[in-house]
Parts: structure tokens; sequence; C-alpha cells
């Protein structure tokens, strides 16, 4: 190859890099880089900004209403990691085990995941709501009294039961894909082996999905963090009592609902930087634990 030839396919690499350049620049980058300066300004909506140096953050450190949003959102994350993994992977495994209608099965599964979040959020509270909810009286008649307008652990499930109920689709997706990759020689030696039903899943399948299983966590995670403020701005608006207050709501109230930007800036950065310590040390789990085959 020519020296003119590769410096025309470095060209021509570099025009269909670009728009996705411009797009990263535009919409992620330069609103990053924003939001950190922001952070070190006292900006308020109609107001000029004066630079505060690190008071926003001292101003975090020293709020009890920002740590207990803070402890929330990492036990919300945990429960909506946990869950959607382990609801993920028992579905799938039940429609990997059917030989009949498995495509029907599957599509049941994963359509929730198409609906927008705000859709999903409105169709979680028609399905839920105190009063007026679908499954409210049967839950009711459990002799469970359906409050969560109220009752803050209640409003607390609900939201998390929305997020895990929306995110299911997108892991079967994943799982079922790795699980019938799955040899089927060791199916068959689990099953002369007597291993089967969720045995056969703990102990064989999962395994070897651990590569798939961890890059859902991390996914996961990131979901938990940041794409579930539909659930709580529809369903609960943080409340009752700041119960399900989680961070990325807490940010979007102190910047749109009390116009204090330089504080809310301060959030997001400290937002972004838990998450990204979180996804280090998955990264450090992944690499240690997953199996890759011989």
């Amino acid at each position: 190859m020519s020296t003119r030839e590769i410096f025309d396919s470095r060209i021509e690499s570099g025009l269909l890099l670009l728009p996705t350049l411009l797009v990263s620049l535009v919409f992620l980058y330069y609103p990053t880089a924003l939001a950190i300066r922001t952070s070190f300004f006292d900006s308020s909506f109609g107001q000029g900004d004066e630079f505060v140096g690190l008071k926003n953050y001292v101003t975090l450190l020293t709020d009890s209403g920002y740590h207990s949003s803070l402890l929330l959102s990492v036990l919300f994350a945990a429960v909506v990691v946990v869950g959607v993994i382990a609801v993920s992977l028992y579905l799938t495994f039940l429609i990997h085990e059917v030989d009949t209608g498995q495509g029907l099965y599957l599509i049941s599964v994963i359509w929730p995941y198409a609906l927008p979040p705000a859709v999903g959020a409105l169709v979680f509270l028609f399905i839920v709501h105190p009063t007026l909810g679908v499954l409210t009286g049967p839950i009711e008649a459990l002799g469970v009294d359906v409050d969560w307008f109220n009752n803050g652990p209640q409003a607390f499930v609900v939201v998390a039961l929305a997020a895990i109920w929306k995110q299911i689709g997108y892991n079967v997706i994943f799982m079922i894909a790795a699980m019938n990759n799955v040899p089927n020689t060791l199916t068959e030696t689990a099953e002369l082996d007597g291993v089967t039903g969720l045995r056969r899943l703990v102990s064989v399948y999962v395994p070897i999905m651990t590569p798939t299983l961890f890059f859902l966590v991390i996914i996961n995670t990131i979901y938990a963090f940041f794409s579930t403020f539909a659930f709580v701005d529809l369903l609960t608006s943080g409340g009752p009592s700041n119960a399900t207050n989680i961070l990325i709501f807490d940010l979007y109230q102190e910047g749109f609902s009390f116009f204090n930007f330089g504080v809310a800036s301060a959030k997001s950065v400290v937002l972004f930087l838990l998450v990204g310590v979180l996804m280090f040390v998955q990264f450090r789990v992944t690499d240690e634990y997953s199996y890759y085959g011989a």
C-alpha cells in the first residue's frame, strides 16, 4: 500500500468518525466541562456567577440531607442491580428450558424495555396505584395495606420494582444469548449427574456466563444511578418525606426547582465520581472472577 493510500484512508476514517466526535463534543464533553466549571461558582437563576472555589463541595459535605440522599441512592442501586440480575437470570433460565413458544415468552419479557421510561412509569402507576391499581386489590387481599403515597418504605419498594421491571428485558436479551452458547455437552453431563433445575443454573450456567453477568452489573449500576429519574419524578416526586429522593432527582430539584446551579453542578460531579469509582471496582472484580474459557 502506497503512502498516499494510507494517508487517504486515514482521512476517510477521520471523516467517518467526525459526526460521532462532534455529537460527543457538543452533547457530552462540553456539558461535562461546563458542569465542572459551574460547580466552582455561586450560580443562581437571574444572578451573575461568583467564583466560590470549593464552597459548594463543602456545603455537600456538611449537608445531612445530601448524605441521606447519597446513602439512599447506594441502597437503591444495590436493590435494583441485584433484583434485575436475579429476576432476569431466573426468567432467562425458564425461557431457555421451554421447547414450545420460546419466542413468544421472550417477546413478553422484553417488551417493557421498549417503553420510554416515562411511559413505563405511568404503566406501573396504573398497575399499583393505591386506589385504582390493577394489583392493589389482590395485594390488599393478602393483608397488606397499600398506601405508598404516604408510606416511605412502600414508596421505595414501588420505585425499585418499577425500575427492575423496566430493565429486565435488556438483561434477558444478553443472558439468553450467553445461555444459548453454553456447550450442550455440559448440559448433558449435568443431567447424567442428576444436576437439574435451578441447581444446574447456578452450578453450570452461571459460572460460564460470568463475563456477560459482570457486564450487565456495570450497565445496571449506571442505569440505577442515572436512568431512573422518570420513575421517581412520576411516581413519588422524591417523597414521601424524601424516602425516594435519590441523587439524580435531588440534583434535578437543586438545579431546576431551587435554581441553585452551582450546588446542582457539584452534586452532578460527585455523582459522576461515585459511579466512576464503582465502575473501577467492578472492572477489577470482573478481571479476577470472570471465566473466558480455556
